[in-house]
């Protein structure tokens, strides 16, 4: 491969040898998988949940499973699972997706299903043989095509018969024809479960998706959590009049009363959130919509984010109150409906500890933070140790045919992703917790 790169550091354990990923197999891997739904006209990956490059990708994972000697299986869900270690203990679990937005890069969720890939590897050729079993999966329909995260909500349990009968795409088409035309019985996806006592720990490691560890030139980012989400429809209603004949001391214009609420956020996020904490107004339709006409109403979203749900519910006040008073001033009557209220998912200290200790240990720069976008990991942070980190993007970019991260930064990520995951699937690893905590 051209170029220099920063290698991670070496690591060895008594009586063991080193283990160290090669970053030529992770790039060949994610070259091989882009070519199922590349599109030569943009550049960009069309993989969306159960079409057929999706169903590819999945055959071209069970093949590399195949090739390495691993139990495997596409469950209910279309989740393609490789297993490496005994079948009667409990998993250590690498889990991302597979499945893309329309015009993709080549690493969301991929590299961090390719890096599990290449850790199994790693450690049959070092002859290291976990005493926890270790499931590298690519789950299914992360990306939300039909308004979900079908993979992660099937492993984990959060899945009803009810949303699957109703769950279909933008076009109206239906998860549970996508899945049987995939050659899927969509209510098998019942039965994709794992009992929490099945699983020993779940880790993903995904590309950060925004511009924080690439501008700050830090190489690991490590979640301490999923913000919680909640989604507004807001109506600002006015009058609508003619734009050269209504003074404008006489208006009831919606657009300024939501101009003034945009000024606002700021001012409540300072006063009610934390740097964790997010407010985005995101669509905006104004009626009539006409150039001569004073808008009479003001259609808009407002999403609000934070890691933790009581600093939530003082911002949703705060945009209220807000609200509220901006309509009085402008003679406006607001309303709005609450779409959707996530909860934030808490990633468990343990693994969080774990991933920063193992990051040390490597000499990586690193940094604790949220992530603003959800993720496989969120379903099981309530119910099994489960943990998170990102290596950097590019200025940030992702969901776009540009997206990029240095090869040099997968090969650190996939190296510490190693790391952890030898140690979550050692025999001594509770004794070694155990030392660690009397120390302390």
């Amino acid at each position: 491969m051209a170029g220099w790169r920063k290698a991670p550091l070496k690591t060895c354990r008594k009586g063991e040898p080193a283990l160290r990923i090669d970053i030529d197999r992770i790039e060949s891997d994610l070259a091989e998988i882009a070519k199922f739904g590349f599109n030569e006209e943009d550049r960009g990956i069309y993989r969306q949940g159960f079409t057929e490059a999706d169903m590819a990708a999945r055959a071209w994972m069970r093949d590399r499973f195949e090739e390495l000697g691993m139990e495997h299986q596409l469950d209910g869900a279309g989740n393609v699972i490789g297993r490496y270690g005994p079948s009667d203990r409990p998993s250590v679990i690498i889990a991302s997706h597979l499945d893309s937005v329309p015009a993709a890069g080549i690493f969301d969720g991929v590299l961090g299903v390719v890096a599990g890939l290449e850790c199994v590897r790693a450690m049959k050729e070092a002859g290291h043989e976990p005493y926890y079993p270790i499931d590298v999966i690519g789950t299914s329909e992360e990306e939300g095509r039909f308004g979900g995260m079908l993979g992660a909500q099937a492993l984990s349990g959060q899945l009803t018969r009810e949303w699957l009968d109703s769950a279909s795409d933008e076009s109206g088409y239906s998860l549970k024809d996508a899945m049987r035309a995939a050659g899927l019985d969509p209510y098998d996806a019942l039965h994709a479960y794992r009992r929490p006592e099945s699983i020993r720990a779940f880790i993903e490691m995904h590309v950060e998706q925004g511009p924080v560890l690439d501008m700050e030139r830090t190489t690991i980012g490590i979640v301490e959590g999923i913000s919680g989400v909640f989604k507004w429809n807001v109506r600002l209603k006015g009058k609508a009049d003619h734009a050269g004949t209504a003074p404008m001391n006489m208006r009831s214009d919606a657009l300024m009363g939501m101009v003034d609420f945009a000024h606002e956020i700021q001012r409540i996020i300072d006063e009610e959130g934390t740097d964790k904490s997010r407010i985005t107004i995101g669509h905006v339709a104004l009626k009539p919509g006409f150039p001569h006409t004073v808008p009479g109403e003001a259609d808009f979203t407002i999403v609000g984010r934070d890691l933790d749900e009581e600093i939530m519910r003082g911002l949703a006040n705060a945009c209220r109150r807000v609200l509220s008073s901006i309509a009085r001033k402008h003679k406006l009557k607001f309303e709005y409906d609450e779409m959707s209220w996530l909860t934030p998912a808490i990633c468990d200290r343990g693994i969080v500890d774990l991933i920063e200790r193992k990051t040390k240990e490597l000499g990586y720069s690193y940094k604790l933070m949220p992530s603003g976008a959800g993720h496989d990991v969120q379903f099981f942070c309530d119910y099994v140790k489960a943990g998170m980190f990102f290596v950097p993007s590019v200025k940030g970019v992702s969901h776009a045919p540009d997206e990029w991260t240095h090869w040099s930064d997968c090969e650190m990520g996939a190296q510490l992703l190693l790391e952890c995951v030898a140690e979550l699937s050692s025999k001594d690893a509770e004794v070694a917790a155990t030392e660690r905590e009397l120390q302390h």
